[in-house]
């Protein structure tokens, strides 16, 4: 029976197989091929060097995220607000099922993930995602709202996302609900402050934060 090559998913899997078990990435590229059964030509089919494969699996997460978002006909009809917030738990999920990997991957860069490199492919499609959603902002009189709005929409989206991933990486609550508690403020709070609405919510959303930290302490 003729061996059966294997898929970008294959290779994917074992990957994150050997560093869940190992704390560390293979020795080399024909070692993990002989220890999984493919050989090195397959895994250049796909990836360049174990850097590139890691970062294909955050943009994985990401397509995996749009794709169960898109089989739900609901989705298609909701509001930018809801849009956004529906695939805050939805990717939230998606890393739920491979939280130890992702803890493992990122927590050497904590607090500052923007600068890890594995991220790269999942802030391009993120931020595309957010461009995509066509969120309608009006223009901002007051002085600091609009150094914010400078920065750019989704720039400042992603900024959040990577707040919530290390909020979400501390959480020890049953089934991640302090995360999700503290999805619905920020997303709601950046939404209204785009609407110029913002004191009520940005205040407590900072409460609930403090006295997360504050709690976590003791």
């Amino acid at each position: 029976m003729a061996k059966k090559n294997k898929s970008q998913k294959d290779i994917i899997t074992a990957y994150m197989q050997h560093v869940l078990e190992h704390s560390s990435t293979p020795e080399s590229v024909y070692k993990f091929g002989k220890d999984n059964g493919f050989t090195e030509a397959e895994f250049y089919n796909f990836f360049g060097t174990f850097e590139s494969l890691e970062k294909s699996i955050f943009s994985n997460f990401f397509d995996n995220t749009m794709m169960l978002l898109e089989k739900n006909e609901e989705y298609q009809n909701f509001d930018a607000q809801n849009k956004l917030l529906s695939f805050y738990f939805t990717f939230f999920e998606v890393l739920k099922a491979n939280r130890s990997y992702v803890i493992m991957t990122l927590s050497t860069h904590k607090p500052s993930l923007k600068t890890h490199g594995v991220l790269v492919g999942l802030k391009e499609a993120f931020k595309k995602f957010v461009d995509g959603l066509d969120i309608e902002t009006l223009d901002l009189k007051q002085e600091k709202l609009e150094e914010v709005k400078q920065k750019g929409l989704s720039e400042l989206s992603w900024q959040q996302l990577l707040f919530t991933i290390n909020f979400w990486m501390e959480d020890s609550s049953a089934s991640f609900e302090k995360t999700d508690i503290f999805i619905e403020k920020s997303v709601k709070t950046s939404f209204e402050l785009m609407n110029i609405t913002p004191l009520k919510s940005l205040l407590d959303l900072g409460k609930f934060f403090v006295k997360e930290k504050i709690m976590g302490k003791n």
